[in-house]
């Protein structure tokens, strides 16, 4: 449900929508939710200061029943 929200989220802030991915994934400090975005997009989700960024994770982590959500933004071509 968390990665559905965040894909969700991303998709309408960048200019590929196609190229965006959201991999969940879980650690023992909680869960990761890994979003890649096209090279061009990357500053876009990102944010001025990284305040995009900062309120996606804002908002994924309110959505969280347990809170303990970390999301990672990374590019398509970084692996």
């Amino acid at each position: 449900m968390l990665a559905e929200a965040l894909e969700h989220l991303v998709r309408g802030i960048v200019d590929h929508p196609d190229d965006v991915r959201v991999n969940a994934s879980t650690l023992r400090r909680g869960d990761l939710l890994e979003v890649r975005v096209h090279p061009d997009d990357l500053g876009r989700v990102i944010g001025r200061g990284g305040r995009t960024a900062r309120a996606l994770r804002t908002v994924v982590g309110a959505l969280s029943p347990d809170g303990a959500v970390r999301v990672d933004v990374v590019d398509v071509d970084r692996r």
